[in-house]
């Protein structure tokens, strides 16, 4: 579909916006009024000067494509093996071993500082936007516009994020019309959504500034601290692949983020697994669409930290085997280059 694109000060009458799943109308006029309501609040709590935030949100655009994307994001409508294969492909794997070696010496660094695994900074770097390559083409303000004001399923975790972003320009010196990244506003190498990227960027080679842009040592820092702070256990696993027991008591898992049996309790309800984790270790047990078989995993702490960057077990599964690869692929790279470059 082709992109079309409408300033709110432009637009009196209700328009249709037809999405790929269903027509998505748009009401402009409450657009416009919870665009005003939210100026007012900026302006009364974060003393914004209200001519220059008119100006700027009077110019935001509301964008069919983002509305289009945000109803149907791929790990909802994809089965978890067709989701798998968007990223685990020999070229992502093969990019992020040599992307590694690259940048070895500042990756190294942040996993040392944070005490989390290398291959896992590398891996969310390689879902997220390919290694840096692919980091979005909307304008952030026209991104977090369009959701805060013309997607009332969501609008106030959006216009909470649209705050979030105009105060991290402020703070940053970021020029809030140039700002690009994803179709919900998300932004740089690690996709950092404006409230995470005020509360987890960090400033890894102490030039006074956090670009996720285009600094590797900030961007590395900052995507180690976020697992850091979440709590992410050094050397510890993050899943174990299961099968089905004689014991199995036949119900289905279903899929929740939270820790809901141990390891002890999900092996009474009939789930083979190798595991070094304590009895009492938290565990969620997963079921998930393989190619000809469904698939059971148990996820540990871990597996719960990779959920808290993105809220989708298939995107914390898929992040995870994508580590494992690279570590695997980084590895022979790694043992390659020593051999043709042998000490003297």
């Amino acid at each position: 579909m082709i992109r079309v694109a409408r300033h709110l000060s432009s637009v009196v009458a209700l328009l249709s916006l037809c999405t790929v799943a269903d027509a998505y109308d748009v009401d402009f006029s409450a657009a416009a009024a919870a665009r005003d309501a939210f100026i007012e609040r900026m302006v009364a709590t974060h003393d914004f000067d209200r001519d220059e935030l008119t100006a700027l949100l009077t110019e935001a655009e509301i964008v069919d494509r983002i509305l289009e994307a945000i109803s149907r994001p791929a790990e909802r409508v994809m089965p978890w093996h067709e989701y798998r294969d968007l990223f685990l492909t020999d070229s992502r794997i093969s990019s992020g071993a040599e992307f590694w070696l690259e940048h070895s010496d500042r990756i190294a660094a942040a996993s040392e500082t944070y005490g989390v695994a290398p291959e896992m900074i590398v891996a969310i770097l390689g879902v997220e936007t390919l290694y840096g390559q692919r980091t979005g083409s909307y304008r952030v303000v026209d991104s977090l516009s369009t959701l805060a004001f013309a997607y009332p399923p969501r609008a106030k975790f959006f216009a909470s994020e649209l705050e979030h972003f105009l105060l991290l320009a402020r703070e940053e010196g970021i020029d809030p019309r140039e700002t690009l990244g994803s179709y919900a506003g998300a932004m740089g190498a690690g996709q950092f959504i404006s409230s995470s990227f005020r509360a987890y960027a960090v400033d890894g080679n102490a030039d006074g500034r956090r670009d996720l842009w285009g600094d590797w040592s900030d961007v590395f820092a900052s995507v180690a601290n976020y697992f850091a702070v979440h709590g992410w256990q050094h050397g510890q696993p993050v899943v174990s692949r299961a099968t089905l027991g004689a014991s199995w008591a036949g119900i289905e898992p279903e899929n929740t983020l939270d820790l809901t049996e141990t390891v002890s309790s999900a092996s009474e309800l009939g789930y083979v697994f190798a595991t070094e984790m304590p009895d009492t270790a938290g565990t969620t047990v997963l079921s998930l669409q393989g190619e000809g078989e469904q698939e059971y995993w148990i996820g540990y702490h871990n597996f719960y930290v990779i959920t808290r960057y993105n809220r989708s077990v298939k995107y914390a599964l898929a992040a995870y085997e994508l580590s494992q690869a690279i570590r695997a692929s980084y590895e022979a790279l790694s043992s390659d280059e020593a051999i043709e470059s042998p000490e003297v």
